[in-house]
């Protein structure tokens, strides 16, 4: 149980960079507007790769907080400048840059993390992808007190929400956001009326690793199961995107659905059109058959299996 604590008084620093810390974010600024916020310093995205502002940027520039984007909180300018701040809290949601131990004091109150995964389970940068690709049948968000380990502090508030049967990591990312969003409105509510719960340490015997993604992990394997590279297609979904060998051409895959009991004869990544059922897109896997719902070649545009077949009608066999 924690004393309680006027949060309007709080001086308090958010850091985050990504969408997914801008819900967080909003909640903060209208229960204790932060007095600064620490996101990434912008840089080039897109085709274009024009240089622009992180969404938490964007977001705290609209709401007139001042923002802060130091390369890293190592350099002695940037502890200067959180001690100039003195704040009394630091909540961090993906900031993407890890506090050093001399910014870890700082705060009397310490520094919270809220982490889209029901720790120990998925430590580190992908935790959703993660979870979704090992085809978990529920993850959530975790309010922990951070220390000097990667996402290993001591838990204060967790909630679980289960993943959905055809969920991709972009769907379930947007229901996390919202959920981390709430999450932070409880802590902040219960260190107001001081019966936040002490923090209960992480059985690290039981942690997993979720690391950073790469594009070269949305390549699929046709000789894993159907089962397997569904998980993979929807995890990968909307980045780096599921991408495979069909008829002598590169495909990214958006959407598809696993037909594990399928038998077959044919190889890995031959194209099958079954009987009765010629305006579906079929691939041969080690174990079962992926139905393709959405899907794009190089330089064209997403589109339904029916349209694709209708531009390609020699994929009807």
């Amino acid at each position: 149980m924690t004393r309680s604590t006027p949060i309007a008084e709080l001086r308090i620093v958010f850091a985050g960079t990504p969408e997914f810390a801008c819900p967080a974010l909003q909640t903060l600024i209208h229960a204790a507007p932060p007095v600064a916020v620490l996101t990434q310093p912008d840089r080039p995205a897109g085709r274009g790769r024009h240089v622009i502002a992180s969404p938490v940027k964007q977001h705290a520039t609209a709401a007139a907080i001042p923002v802060y984007q130091p390369n890293s909180l190592k350099r002695p300018e940037a502890l200067d400048m959180l001690q100039q701040l003195a704040p009394d809290l630091i909540i961090t949601a993906a900031y993407g840059l890890l506090l050093p131990p001399a910014v870890l004091q700082l705060p009397r109150l310490g520094c919270w993390n809220l982490h889209a995964s029901l720790l120990p389970r998925w430590r580190g940068a992908s935790p959703i992808q993660q979870a979704v690709l090992a085809g978990d049948a529920e993850t959530g968000v975790t309010l922990m007190q951070m220390d000097r380990g990667l996402d290993t502090g001591p838990m204060l508030l967790a909630r679980a929400i289960p993943i959905g049967r055809t969920e991709t990591a972009g769907e379930l990312h947007d229901r996390l956001a919202l959920l981390a969003a709430e999450i932070l409105t409880d802590a902040l509510d219960r260190l107001g009326r001081g019966n936040l719960p002490a923090a209960i340490p992480q059985d690290s015997t039981a942690a997993t690793h979720a690391p950073l993604i790469a594009k070269h992990d949305g390549q699929i394997d046709w000789h894993q199961d159907a089962d397997q590279i569904a998980r993979q297609i929807r995890a990968f979904n909307p980045w780096p995107v599921a991408c495979g060998e069909i008829e002598h051409q590169s495909i990214r895959i958006f959407r598809a659905e696993a037909e594990p009991e399928a038998r077959h004869e044919r190889a890995p990544g031959t194209l099958i059109t079954a009987a009765g059922s010629p305006d579906r897109i079929r691939i041969a896997c080690g174990r079962g058959v992926l139905r393709l719902d959405q899907l794009q070649a190089p330089g064209r545009k997403r589109v339904s299996a029916a349209e694709w077949l209708n531009a390609h009608p020699g994929w009807r066999g």
